[in-house]
């Protein structure tokens, strides 16, 4: 006879098997032009064929399109709308709000599952707007803000969450990415992501912790003032053949605006 742990173990692959297979989006085109515009939108450059805008923005014509949440921290300029609405739904340790320092963002907390079940109200409404306004695909950031928690996240709670999620967008007909967070990369493909967005993999020596998972489905941004063009240039030769590469400025600022970049890998 089967053990109650063994039936448990067994319902919960089933469960993640389902959640993998249950998508019926398509992830981005592989090896294709991608611009990264979360900054502010802009007229892409011809040939681009992926375009990744905030999910205030609207879709750019013709091309493939990416809706960025910021699903695991407050936004800043969305910091007091969180305090006057959700309080309780952001991350304080010791009555001290729990922040990232980089961007000044208050962690969202996804410690409980009541606490996870509001939050996925939250940004499955907002999912709801990007599939209404035309897009193809939801980028979920911040995924690794356990990392940031000072312990009072665990990467369960946050991959419990992210399970809700991908549930969700599936739901709506969206492909997700998994953001960052290469340690987790195996576990994410199980939960469900279909693609993955990796920052700076070239610098921190781990792009291959995704495309063992997702194979051609990656997306990699390399920035100036972490490995440089030197960093850009060694990702392009190792994998500009397989996968979308960008080098861009670190505020991801839009066309116009002084200290732009957008590169893309060499035509192969």
């Amino acid at each position: 006879m089967t053990s109650r742990g063994a039936t448990l173990a067994l319902c919960l692959a089933a469960a993640l098997i389902g959640a993998s297979s249950a998508s019926a989006a398509a992830p981005p085109p592989v090896h294709a032009p991608f611009s990264y515009q979360i900054g502010g939108a802009f007229s892409p450059e011809p040939g681009v064929a992926i375009v990744d805008r905030d999910r205030h923005d609207s879709p750019a014509a013709g091309a493939y399109n990416v809706c960025y949440i910021n699903a695991f921290q407050s936004q800043a300029d969305e910091h007091r709308w969180w305090l006057s609405h959700h309080r309780s739904l952001l991350l304080f340790r010791h009555r001290h709000a729990v922040n990232d320092g980089e961007w000044n963002e208050q962690l969202l907390d996804t410690s409980t599952a009541r606490k996870r079940a509001a939050l996925g109200r939250i940004i499955g409404n907002w999912m709801a707007g990007c599939a209404k306004a035309g897009f193809n695909a939801v980028e979920p950031d911040n995924l690794d803000s356990w990392s940031r928690s000072q312990g009072a996240l665990t990467v369960h709670d946050n991959l419990a969450f992210a399970a809700r999620l991908t549930k969700r967008a599936h739901a709506l007909g969206l492909a997700i990415a998994q953001k960052n967070a290469a340690e987790i990369s195996a576990r994410g493909r199980r939960l469900g992501f279909d693609f993955a967005i990796a920052e700076e993999c070239q610098a921190y020596s781990e792009c291959a912790s995704y495309t063992r998972v997702y194979g051609d489905h990656v997306i990699e941004i390399e920035y100036p003032d972490n490995g440089g063009r030197a960093g850009f240039t060694k990702a392009c030769n190792a994998r500009g053949s397989q996968i979308s590469i960008v080098y861009r400025d670190r505020d991801v600022l839009p066309a116009g605006r002084r200290g732009h970049l957008e590169q893309h890998c060499p035509a192969s």
